[in-house]
């Protein structure tokens, strides 16, 4: 037996582990509930029930949301603060929409929000992939309850959807707050935490391409000596395994998320936070942009099409986190707050990958050439928050000053290796053996350490919100090349980064606001031109918009008008793939409009269009300038609707429907290149009564083939094909 046939083994036996124990733990957890709700009868036969007392609870920035509107959120301001003053933009994804659309991963879950690009590398069940107003945010927007998930190199970490209970997408520069980040914005998951009274969930699920999951969700009060008002407990698992759209492509996992909440009086929280996580797949096809977006002589290569070589190929993530979330209110002015967070990394990902065609294609021959790669990092990275967030009045101004600092470690061990493989007939793809390239062109260790201190104050005065932040960060970073030590390197970079915004709340629910705000990125590698270390991206914004959140209605609706720049742009060496350089500028306008809203009882929706002018106004080659970076659109919008018969014979049935389109993009830096635009249609039939759910979620239903992006011409990927989930779950 392989080392690979071992690996594939253990995985399927925790997949079924998985899905055996969420079956077994969901019938035990049944069977001790129903025996309990059986309550003592009375003498005249009923039976007596306790007396329920229901009571609406306000919504927390990082708590549930009451339905598709949300009205909270702390991803813009790190206080509790209303969507509606808060003069930057903001969505909200909660949990009862990701559940509505089916969502299994992030990317799915943002589909239908504005600004944010997602699956812009198509269908890769790898990576979460996302474009926020134009510019790549998965290495340094990726945050996990306001803690970033930095990554670098080949080293991603990748969430659970569900150990989520909302996903909010920040869009503009947010260095002011969050330190080192890129100016589009950053996506901030927030976390299942123990609920105050119990809850229970156990759910199956299969697709038609026959991947099968099983997932519970345990919590509520813990009774410690009589006493069950401090502890409160939470348990979130799930095993995934089987097959994808591509031949030979799994996507198996297993997940779960422990949390404990102690909570010895109204003034005082303490939420531990862990989870485990491991991933097992395989590489993404590379494909030429003759035969996918265009046709080849032969025509198109198909979907289905495994480009690497079985049982080679293979990409394995092992994740753990451990953390906790702290507050303290000392009165009505001072609280103060410590979140923290340890992460452990690793990957192991050896693959071939397309490279073009070794040759003119023909009707009956099509070589593709292909790179035999291997990475297998190893990351540890340690983050944490403190904050003093104070409440008070000087005259007729009311004031929310927060102050903070936060301290970042990342440090990864990096190795990657690249040599020239073997050829594949896409015709008649009989794949030659291979064995993992033994050679490096990467090896060593590189830590970055960030410090940063913070200051915001958050001032009204009658129906104006006036927000003032600036931060100061210093970095440092330490490259140690084992290779070619003489190029090892140590920088040190700081910078100020500061954000000014106002907005105006009428009595109607309008809310106009201005803002301006600058980021401040810190890049890790070397410039391949200049050999020397990256210099620091920057960012500044300008934004204007409206908010409108009627009297008397469960809705919400956006429009926003924004000027961003992105200076020292990292992009690929045009001459080496595997290099990067520093190209200047890119510019980024645009509009975003979205609407979040409950129509009427039962009767959700949610919409959102972007409309972008991004152009490259400096870079190295003089004739980039006033063309569009590769891969992305310039235009996408999305409209979903979901409604739930309240009352009658068909009470609990219901039924969802959404259309998302994506705009023609470029496969070149030339723009010569056309991907065309798409538009794919999304459904969902559900069922709810006596506790029970069950749905089905098609998502690209009329199954339509298209391109997702192209990052080159020799590296384009298909977008997700037709897929239909069937899922079952009970909650009590």
């Amino acid at each position: 037996m392989t080392n690979q046939d071992a690996t594939e083994m253990s995985f399927r036996r925790a997949g079924l582990w998985g899905l055996l124990a969420t079956t077994a733990l969901g019938g035990l957890v049944l069977s001790a509930q129903a025996a309990q709700a059986q309550n003592a009868p009375q003498a005249n036969g009923a039976i007596q029930l306790e007396t329920v007392t229901v009571t609406e609870q306000r919504e927390s920035g990082t708590g549930p949301v009451n339905g598709y509107v949300a009205r909270q959120t702390t991803s813009g301001s790190k206080t509790d603060t209303p969507l509606i003053e808060t003069p930057q933009s903001v969505s909200v994804v909660g949990r009862e929409q990701i559940e509505d659309q089916g969502a299994q991963s992030v990317v799915e879950a943002t589909r239908y929000s504005p600004g944010v690009r997602s699956e812009s590398f198509g269908a890769d069940p790898r990576n979460d992939w996302f474009l926020i107003r134009g510019f790549p945010a998965q290495t340094t927007g990726y945050y996990l309850d306001s803690l970033q998930l930095f990554s670098t190199s080949f080293a991603t970490f990748k969430l659970e959807p569900y150990g989520l209970e909302r996903i909010e997408i920040l869009r503009g520069p947010s260095s002011v707050l969050y330190g080192g980040g890129n100016p589009g914005g950053l996506v901030n998951a927030i976390s299942k935490k123990p609920p105050m009274t119990p809850f229970r969930e156990v759910t199956v699920g299969v697709n038609n391409y026959g991947n099968t999951y099983g997932a519970f969700d345990l919590g509520g009060p813990v009774a410690l000596n009589g006493d069950g008002n401090q502890f409160y407990y939470r348990i979130v698992g799930l095993g995934r395994i089987g097959d994808t759209q591509v031949d030979h492509t799994e996507d198996n996992r297993a997940f779960i998320a422990p949390s404990l909440t102690w909570k010895p009086n109204q003034d005082t929280t303490l939420t531990i936070l862990g989870s485990y996580q491991k991933d097992q797949t395989n590489g993404q096809n590379f494909l030429p942009y003759e035969g996918t977006v265009v046709p080849a002589p032969f025509g198109r290569i198909p979907t289905k099409l495994f480009t690497s070589n079985p049982g080679f190929d293979s990409f394995e993530r092992e994740q753990a986190m451990i953390g906790y979330q702290f507050e303290h209110r000392f009165n009505e002015t001072w609280t103060v707050r410590q979140n923290l967070r340890y992460n452990h990394l690793k990957i192991d990902f050896a693959t071939l990958y397309g490279g073009g065609y070794a040759a003119a294609p023909t009707a009956n021959e099509a070589l593709l050439s292909r790179f035999n790669f291997v990475t297998k990092p190893s990351v540890d990275l340690f983050t944490v928050d403190n904050q003093a967030e104070a409440r008070f009045a000087t005259g007729p101004l009311q004031h929310t000053l927060l102050l903070g600092l936060d301290y970042k470690r990342y440090s990864i061990d990096d190795e990657q290796g690249f040599e020239f493989g073997p050829s594949l007939n896409l015709l008649n793809p009989v794949y030659p053996p291979a064995t993992p390239t033994t050679s490096r062109y990467v090896l060593g260790n590189t830590t970055q350490t960030q410090v940063g201190a913070y200051v915001q104050d958050q001032v009204k005065f009658d129906r104006f919100t006036l927000v003032l932040s600036g931060r100061q960060d210093w970095v440092n970073t330490d490259n140690t090349n084992n290779l070619f030590p003489s190029s090892s390197y140590e920088g040190n970079d700081s910078k100020f980064s500061g954000r000014v915004g106002l907005v105006y709340n009428t009595d109607l629910g309008l809310a106009p606001y201005v803002s301006y705000s600058r980021s401040f990125d810190p890049q890790i590698g070397t410039n391949f031109a200049t050999g020397r270390p990256l210099d620091p991206e920057t960012g500044e914004q300008i934004e204007v918009g409206l908010k409108y959140q009627p009297v008397g209605m469960n809705s919400f609706v956006t429009v926003a008008m924004f000027d961003l720049k992105r200076q020292n742009v990292l992009t690929t060496d045009p001459s080496n793939a595997l290099f990067q350089v520093q190209t200047g500028e890119v510019r980024s306008q645009g509009v975003e409009f979205a609407v979040n809203a409950n129509l009427m009882e039962g009767l959700n929706l949610v919409g959102a269009y972007t409309l972008y002018d991004l152009e490259t106004t400096k870079d190295l080659n003089p004739a980039n300038i006033g063309l569009m970076p590769t891969g992305t659109p310039e235009s996408f919008g999305s409209l979903w609707l979901d409604y739930t018969v309240q009352e009658g014979t068909f009470r609990g049935f219901g039924v969802g429907a959404g259309v998302r389109f994506v705009g023609e993009s470029y496969a070149d830096a030339a723009n010569t290149l056309t991907v065309p635009s798409y538009t794919v249609a999304d459904a969902a039939l559900h069922y709810e009564r006596d506790n029970w759910r069950v749905a089905l979620n098609v998502s690209n239903l009329f199954d339509e083939v298209y391109v997702g992006s192209c990052s080159g011409p020799a590296a384009c990927f298909y977008g997700d094909r037709r897929k239909a989930t069937l899922s079952a779950s009970y909650k009590w």
